[in-house]
Order: structure tokens, then sequence, then C-alpha cells
């Protein structure tokens, strides 16, 4: 536990400073190139850099770890594919910025999915195999949904600007994003001491037995807590909207967790991976932000 501890501490601060760097470029870019970026929004400038290099550097180690889990049950993604098709969802979502690729951003979008899926048949032909051909098949497709999918709502978020009068005016942001991962740790940080200090009924003990409600309605508090001082840096965003946003993304995050969880009890292993000391896998850490994409970006469009 001494050790865990420890590595937490030391490379938890490590990852927060790569982030913050990442971000701090995403942010100048934008400011840098004002102008660069014209739709029907008005002029804009670039958006998502730091947060693509971000994407496209996680994509491919979770890839890994993500077909590691589903060879448990003989699902198996061709890991490279799985990995570019990843990769090309989130340079799609980053393209949608601009007003020519809006045009054609469906079709891109459809061919993608497609494509990967008739890649990996391919392969599967190319070595004149037909055994395990569906496996190959919808377990690539799935990999690259499941990271690539859910990635992409995360970089759609930030670079959506809705259009001149639109009953909800939303422009994406570096604070935006940073407000989604805030959150969702400071829903883990609260769930944690709150279930250690009050926590009395177990929450999912069959899939997680050290989660419990008490520490679920603790790490709710935290999250809207934090959502609302967010919202403060925010122009669009009133305090009592960052307060409800900040639970209600929280909440979801917590089900991304869940949901790994399923996933590596059917695998049988505790962690996704040992690439970050004290952590465990890149799945480990990025479970709940990625699940909490679409729902943030959801709500941040209607809210």
């Amino acid at each position: 536990m001494e050790a865990a501890l420890k590595n937490r501490l030391t490379y938890g601060p490590i990852m927060l400073i790569g982030l913050c760097l990442l971000l701090w470029l995403d942010h100048q870019v934008e400011l840098w190139t004002h102008g660069r970026v014209v739709d029907a929004s008005g002029a804009h400038g670039i958006g998502g850099v730091g947060l693509l290099a971000v994407l496209l550097i996680i994509l491919t180690p979770a890839t890994i770890e993500l077909a590691t889990l589903f060879a448990a049950e003989k699902v198996k993604p061709y890991r490279f594919l799985a990995a570019v098709g990843s990769g090309s969802l989130a340079i799609h979502a980053f393209l949608t910025q601009w007003h020519w690729f809006q045009v054609v951003a469906a079709s891109v979008l459809a061919f993608i999915i497609v494509f990967v899926m008739l890649l990996a048949a391919f392969f599967r032909a190319w070595l004149r195999e037909t055994q395990d051909a569906i496996h190959h098949m919808a377990g690539t497709v799935l990999a690259t949904l499941y990271l690539g999918g859910l990635g992409w709502f995360l970089m759609a978020l930030r670079v959506k600007h809705s259009q001149p009068g639109a009953r909800v005016r939303f422009d994406g942001s570096t604070q935006i994003i940073l407000l989604i991962l805030l959150v969702v740790k400071a829903t883990d940080i609260g769930a944690y001491f709150g279930g250690r200090k009050f926590g009395r009924h177990k929450l999912i003990p069959w899939l997680s037995p050290g989660k419990t409600w008490e520490g679920l309605f603790f790490g709710l508090l935290t999250a809207g807590a934090v959502g609302m001082a967010c919202s403060l840096s925010i122009d669009e965003l009133h305090w009592w909207k960052g307060l409800i946003a900040g639970a209600v993304i929280g909440g979801i995050g917590q089900l991304g967790d869940l949901l790994e969880s399923l996933m590596k009890r059917d695998a049988e292993v505790k962690d996704s991976g040992k690439l970050i000391p004290g952590f465990g896998g890149v799945l480990d850490v990025i479970d709940s932000p990625l699940l909490a994409a679409p729902f943030a970006y959801i709500l941040f469009s209607f809210f």
C-alpha cells in the first residue's frame, strides 16, 4: 500500500504537469491563430491542438490494453488497425471545426467505421484463415468505437461553436475540457475519502466491493463544488449550471469506472496494464473521462 501511494504521489503530479502543458499549448494555439477558422458562427482560432496531441499519445497504449482485456473472451481486435481507427476518429472530430469539412463530416465518419471493419476482414482473408474472423472484425470495430468514438465527443466538444441566434450559445474551450477532467477526478477523490470515513452500504459489492453509496454521495458533492468553481472562468456557464453539470458528469464518470471494472473482472485482472506505476494502465486513468465525454457534449449543447 505504501509503495502504491508513493507511486501515485510521484507519477500523478508528473501526468498532471504534462496534461497542463498540453492544455496550455491548446489554449495558446487558439489565441495565436485567431481568425484562421471561419464558419457559420464566425471567425475563431484553431482549437484542440493540445487535446489532439493528448488523444493521439494515449490511444495506442489504451488500444493495446483493451485488446488484452478482450482476449480473455477470445475477442481479438487487430491492435494496430484499432489504434489507427481510433486516432482517425479523433482527427475527424478535430477537423469538424472547419466549414469545408463539415459538409462531408457525416460521410467521412461512416466511412472510417466501415473501412475499419472491412480492413479487418481483408487482413483475415490475406492470411487465408476463416477461423475467428468474426471475432477479429467485431473486436477491432468495438475497440475503435470504445476508445475513438468516446474520444470523438471530447474533441468535438472542444472545437464546437454555436451558430448566431442559437437558443443556447456555447463555444468549446480549454476550460471546458479542464472542467470535465477535474470534475471526474474530484469525484474519485471525494468518493474515496467519503467512503473511508462514512461508508457503510456497498454500492455494487459483486462488481466493485470498495465503492459505497456514502462515498458516491460525497463524490457527487465534490464534483458539484468543483464544477461550480470552474464555471467562474467560463462565460457561458452560470454557477448553478456548473454545479449541476459537475454532479452529472461526475456521476457518469463513476459509471465509466464501473464499466471498466466489469471488463477487468471478466478478464480476471486487477488493472488494465502496468504502464503507469500506482495507477495501473492507461485505461485505468482515462475510463471515466471518456465515458463522461458524450454526456458532457449533450449537456453543454442543450444546457
